[in-house]
């Protein structure tokens, strides 16, 4: 089956499009785009992938759905659109950065610049019905995203994850950590993030390891 996702990653999963719940996973989601309100746009679903190719993926963002409300989601996990007002979430993310880093939090919460560095802003479940949060979960996204994961933490090295919460830390349970660094925290939400997230210190310890590999540090 012809999926419109950016070339490279078209050839790493193309076993995965032949796949049985794939094809039920993309009869149901055009089925609720005709029928619901859905995020982000249906041209944004792969945006990740757009934004990050497979040879360029340095670091791995895992979060669990898209923004639910209007305006948020645009298939990049944790980013909203310029002119967004940050959610909770986020903010506490550029908080620790600012306190990690030193970086100013930033005037808007568009993160395509971070992917345009190498790291891939992976949701586990790649749309959601308006103001439904979890709609979509259950349906096929969740095996698509693990074969993604699979094929970076076994066909490639050196990669930073930073799984943020149970919810990543049980999805990414099977990355071989000789092979990768792999950094985990509370959620950075607001009913977690002050139990180890905000002191965790994951963006300077991300750049420390990508140079103890030789490879340049992420502007955050």
């Amino acid at each position: 089956m012809d999926v419109k996702i950016e070339e490279s990653w078209k050839s790493i999963l193309a076993d995965e499009f032949q796949k049985d719940y794939f094809k039920a996973l993309t009869a149901f989601i055009k089925q609720e785009y005709q029928q619901e309100t859905i995020y982000p746009k249906g041209k944004e679903i792969f945006k990740s992938f757009e934004s990050c190719p497979w040879d360029q993926v340095k670091v791995v963002i895992l979060g669990q759905d898209p923004y639910h409300g209007p305006g948020q989601a645009h298939g990049l996990s944790f980013s909203v659109r310029e002119g967004v007002p940050f959610p909770p979430s986020l903010l506490n993310i550029f908080k620790e950065i600012n306190a990690d880093v030193g970086k100013s939090i930033p005037s808007h919460g568009e993160l395509t610049r971070w992917a345009k560095q190498g790291v891939l802003l992976l949701n586990a479940t790649l749309t959601v019905r308006a103001h439904q949060a979890g709609s979509h979960q259950g349906k096929g996204w969740e095996l698509f995203t693990d074969a993604v994961i699979q094929h970076l933490a076994h066909q490639k090295e050196n990669l930073v994850f930073m799984l943020w919460g149970a919810y990543a830390q049980k999805k990414g349970a099977f990355i071989p950590s000789d092979k990768h660094c792999i950094l985990k925290a509370p959620h950075p939400s607001p009913l977690s993030a002050h139990r180890g997230f905000l002191g965790c210190s994951h963006f300077s310890q991300a750049n420390a390891y990508l140079q103890t590999k030789g490879l340049p540090p992420i502007d955050w």
